[in-house]
């Protein structure tokens, strides 16, 4: 396990480790001040930039480095190592609330990789979906309008979309198996993109599921 840092020279002793696991940490091992962080949070926490990542160790590395990193530790430290835990705390704090979540580590690797990551747009909707989400508009206005009749087919609708939710989440999960184990290179740029359509139809569908629940939400209220 390594962490990373933005700079193998120590910016206060200027020493430079011979090995590279040493001149990844982030504490110079000649004078064991703290180091700039990297902003990569995959690099950050010292894992691969894989798809697929131990949660358990993940939380282990995010504990472990909270308590070494803490601001408070540093209050009497040089202003260079004040900035930087400082600096550090952000990202682990960022980059633990990204790589913990499948779905925001997935867009975070589409992004540092290039694909555009932005809101759903009306072609990446697969054509069995359009009628489903005609028919739930019409739903979803009869029941503005008071037809409280429109109340089963909304919950069935529901249902149906938190369905293919599961689903695309679980065909997600054989594209991160194969993402990672490709080689770096258009082999894994063709996983991601297929990858991105994956996630496009969740956040679509996701949002369909958050209309129905908010309107379940007012009519209980």
């Amino acid at each position: 396990m390594s962490f990373h840092i933005a700079d193998h020279t120590c910016w206060r002793c200027g020493q430079t480790p011979e090995e590279e696991a040493e001149s990844a940490s982030l504490f110079c091992k000649f004078c064991n001040s703290l180091q700039r962080p990297v902003p990569d949070y995959f690099a950050f926490f010292g894992f691969e930039k894989h798809l697929s990542i131990d949660a358990d160790e993940l939380q282990r590395r995010y504990y472990m480095l909270s308590r070494r990193l803490h601001p408070d530790l540093y209050t009497r430290a040089t202003e260079t190592e004040r900035n930087y835990s400082l600096e550090a705390t952000s990202i682990l704090n960022d980059g633990y609330r990204i790589l913990r979540d499948p779905v925001q580590r997935a867009e975070y690797i589409l992004k540092e990789s290039g694909f555009d990551i932005g809101e759903q747009r009306s072609k990446d909707v697969p054509p069995e979906l359009l009628e489903e989400v005609f028919d739930l508009n019409i739903a979803l206005d009869e029941l503005r309008q008071g037809d409280a009749d429109a109340l089963p087919q909304l919950e069935a609708s529901r249902e149906r979309f938190v369905t293919m939710q599961d689903e695309i989440d679980a065909a997600a999960a054989v594209k991160f198996r194969e993402h990672d184990e490709a080689a770096p290179g258009e082999a894994r740029q063709q996983v991601l993109a297929s990858i991105r359509g994956l996630l496009n139809r969740r956040r679509y569908i996701r949002n369909l599921i958050q209309e129905i629940n908010k309107e379940f939400a007012t009519r209980q209220a």
